[in-house]
């Protein structure tokens, strides 16, 4: 069963870091605190073949730190942006490490940017479509060595109740995405 272990304080962080903000609203000096982090880019896969929408599920333990007793998410394909390369080719390696799908460039759709955690960091994540098939399969996918990542196949008759079922913990971008889906593609 996944735990957490032990909480310490981070004194020297890798991908974040705590800042206080001091700024003036309304001629009133305020302080903030926040954290500085990458942005991202996630992915919302549709894979013809299975009529299904393709996500991943992977343990955040910021959410086992929550709720104490289940921290695995189901998420879209994502990734930070840490790295001098577009957005779209960021997707596409995140498509593949994750779900081992190579899907070209030219078939990510820009769906839209917006900011995420705006009370805390402020990043933006900039959000994209892909129809994928079996002929892009490279691998089954999984992610990095350290992470343990699970490709999960929705199908599309069922995401509409899978976006409300609470027993599924998921982003608001799963649901975001799954909208846009069901509102552009009204042919499937």
């Amino acid at each position: 069963m996944d735990k957490i272990d032990s909480i310490e304080k981070l004194e020297n962080p890798n991908f974040i870091k705590p800042i206080k903000i001091n700024y003036t609203q309304s001629e009133k000096k305020k302080v903030w605190e926040a954290v500085i982090s990458h942005d991202s880019v996630a992915v919302l896969l549709w894979h013809r073949d299975r009529d299904a929408f393709v996500l991943v599920k992977q343990l955040r333990v910021t959410v086992l730190n929550k709720n104490k007793t289940n921290g695995m998410m189901y998420e879209l394909c994502a990734g930070i942006v840490d790295k001098k390369a577009s957005n779209a080719q960021i997707t596409k390696e995140e498509i593949l490490e994750e779900c081992g799908y190579d899907v070209p460039l030219q078939n990510l759709q820009k769906i839209s940017s917006f900011y995420t955690s705006v009370g805390i960091s402020g990043t933006r994540q900039t959000l994209y479509y892909a129809e994928i098939d079996e002929s892009m399969k490279i691998h089954e996918g999984g992610g990095l060595e350290e992470e343990e990542i699970e490709v999960i196949y929705i199908p599309t008759s069922e995401a509409k109740v899978f976006m409300f079922d609470e027993s599924y913990q998921k982003t608001t971008g799963v649901m975001l995405s799954i909208y846009w889906f069901f509102d552009n593609h009204l042919h499937i």
